[in-house]
């Protein structure tokens, strides 16, 4: 009987297995790193052991650590969750020469599946090699590991090089493993897989489908379950697939078959052998507790016979800390605030308050709605994320609730180039004209409960914001008269610090607002402050620009705080750069984002170097663009 249950994760997934065994009466323990010390996670836990250092290949990376934490904790079992070492055979064997109840699949299962290129050989599927120019576009991927890193299309023969060193940088960063794959590149499909439960008597339980077809750099941002409108016959072979797999594998516990539909056909992509993110999709449409029953298999009980039936539909979307319309770069900074309506299920390693850091993955939550049908699902979920209450670091939000507004993806003709093709309609500005002046209102009333107005009452204030993340700025214009604050054009009907109400058009407006960065309200007004109306992100800025902080034509800053893993070869100042041209590569959230010459010229001055941490615009070089004359 397993009574003590270390997680050798982290964050979110960490939290979601403790909720079960809290509930089961199992005791928990936690891992963390040095930047993890009083993350979520550990303040969950019963008991938490510290791994020394900050990247994951210093903590979570290390077997040898996760088994002597196990040990020293007095646990008796060990879940993986997902990422990091879930599909390590190695560690999984450790695990279990240590004594102790591995909550995974058997180690010969995992290296038969978790190596992509050994999984499409046990099901027939000829690697691709000699690649020339008839068989592009293709894809680079990491043999290990999964949530979209280590993975690059490559649609230029030229490019084919430099793309595998680069994913296999990335993939032994986030899986300590940097062995990489090319395949073909299916475009136009949808992604599509298959939950499968298995015990130790024979019994295989295939779950359903989901779709995970909205994708950004090959990582899921929206799941569902079960996948909508898949012919029969499709949706039959992927059942006989994914049966088929773990059969001969001899697979024990959870895991996932994924694959892509294209025309009609299915073709494999790989096997997780591990609880995926998406899991609580499934939970929802079966009523079941993967976690429970992956816990159940893990002490040896059997599965029953077939496994319940399901019910409904279930839409999930990940939250992510990142900024869509600048090539989703990941952001940092203090969570003021996370709060979703109880409608929905949330599942997050972060609450109010809590820091997100540099060194991990930059998903916050993921919301989960279920419903009788597909239709009300979506609505649900999508009313949901749009009063949700997210402050601190631009967020992915308004991405996720466009996104499933969208007719494409409300009519289920969805594939995995949706966003290529509609992410500048989405990620496009449209801001409430109204949120700055309730925002400049509500900071009027505020000071004028500490200490009251001392500018002329007959002279127009002015308030000047820029909105986050477009970087749009508005300028206020308000007067305080005897009757009250009023605004041209606008009814204001009530002012208080959290709330404001406008009527225009003769139509009653509600803002709330929220201020952060300082006192509530007695210095709220001050420049550099973030104030959020209505789930507008705003900064209140000095009424007259500061001519100090104006950056020089042509500067590369940092997009977000990370460090610089590599400088391109022979780059020093006075070369010369094209257009386009990779100059610097950021690691950050255990992503890697290229920094790109922005006009052909000469690179004037090169302040990066590699193993330099760097913050959020924070200088990195200058190119100085190259003047084309006209010609006569």
């Amino acid at each position: 009987m397993i009574t003590s249950v270390l997680v050798a994760n982290r964050g979110e997934i960490a939290c979601r297995v403790f909720r079960t065994c809290r509930e089961l009466g199992i005791r928990t323990v936690a891992l963390h790193s040095d930047p993890d010390a009083d993350a979520l996670h550990v303040r969950e836990a019963d008991l938490a052991v510290r791994l020394p250092g900050a990247t994951p290949a210093d903590t979570y990376l290390r077997a040898d650590l996760v088994v002597k934490a196990a040990l020293d904790a007095g646990a008796d079992a060990v879940h993986p969750g997902y990422g990091f070492l879930s599909e390590n055979a190695d560690f999984a064997r450790a695990v279990t020469d240590a004594g102790l109840t591995w909550i995974g699949p058997p180690p010969a299962a995992i290296e038969a599946m978790a190596s992509k290129t050994r999984a499409k050989e046990l099901m027939g599927i000829a690697p691709l090699d000699d690649i020339g120019e008839g068989d592009l576009p293709v894809l680079v991927k990491a043999t290990a590991g999964g949530g979209g890193r280590g993975m690059r299309v490559v649609r230029e023969l030229g490019e084919l090089a430099q793309e595998i060193v680069a994913a296999g940088a990335e993939a032994f960063s986030a899986f300590g493993d940097g062995e990489v794959f090319v395949e073909p590149y299916v475009e136009g499909g949808r992604h599509v897989e298959v939950q499968v439960l298995a015990d130790a008597h024979g019994t295989v339980w295939i779950l359903g489908t989901r779709d995970c077809s909205l994708q950004r750099r090959h990582q899921k941002v929206i799941e569902e379950a079960p996948a909508p409108d898949l012919i029969r016959g499709v949706s039959d072979v992927i059942y006989e697939m994914a049966e088929r797999a773990c059969r001969a594998t001899g697979y024990v516990g959870a895991g996932t078959v994924e694959f892509l539909v294209a025309d009609g056909r299915a073709h494999f992509l790989e096997m997780n052998t591990r609880l995926q993110v998406e899991h609580p999709v499934t939970e929802a449409v079966f009523g079941i507790d993967l976690v429970a029953l992956q816990l159940r298999v893990a002490e040896g009980e059997a599965l029953d016979p077939e496994p319940p039936a399901p019910r409904g539909h279930a839409v999930e979307a990940r939250l992510y800390a990142e900024d869509p319309a600048a090539s989703f770069a990941p952001q940092t900074g203090t969570l003021h605030r996370l709060h979703v309506p109880d409608s929905v299920r949330l599942d997050t390693g972060y609450t109010d308050g809590d820091t997100i850091g540099v060194h991990y993955d930059a998903m916050l939550a993921k919301v989960v709605a279920h419903a009788p049908t597909r239709t009300a699902a979506v609505r649900a979920l999508a009313g949901a994320l749009e009063r949700a209450e997210v402050h601190g670091p631009v967020t992915n939000r308004d991405l996720l609730v466009r996104s499933l507004r969208h007719p494409e993806f409300a009519e289920a003709r969805m594939d995995t180039g949706f966003y290529e093709r509609h992410l500048d309609e989405l990620t496009a500005p449209h801001e409430d004209p109204y949120a700055p002046l309730a925002a400049a209102l509500a900071q009027a009333v505020g000071r004028s409960r500490f200490g009251g107005f001392r500018n002329v009452p007959s002279q127009p204030q002015v308030k000047r914001y820029r909105a986050e993340p477009s970087g749009t700025e508005h300028e206020i214009r308000y007067r305080h008269t005897r009757e009250g604050l009023t605004a041209d054009g606008v009814h204001v009907v009530g002012v208080a610090p959290h709330l404001v109400v406008l009527e225009v058009g003769g139509v009653r407006r509600k803002f709330t607002v929220s201020t952060y960065g300082g006192a509530a309200h007695g210095s709220a007004a001050c420049e550099g402050h973030r104030l959020y109306v209505n789930g507008l992100a705003l900064t209140a800025l000095p009424r007259f620009t500061d001519p100090s902080e104006q950056r020089a034509p042509g500067s590369l800053l940092a997009p977000m705080p990370g460090t610089v893993v590599r400088v391109a070869e022979g780059l020093t100042e006075g070369a010369a750069v094209t257009a386009g041209q990779p100059l610097i590569w950021l690691e950050a959230m255990k992503m890697e984002h290229r920094i790109l010459a922005p006009a052909s010229g000469t690179l004037t001055a090169l302040h990066a170097a590699v193993g330099r941490q760097v913050e959020v615009g924070a200088l990195l070089a200058v190119v100085q663009a190259v003047v084309q004359e006209e010609q006569s």
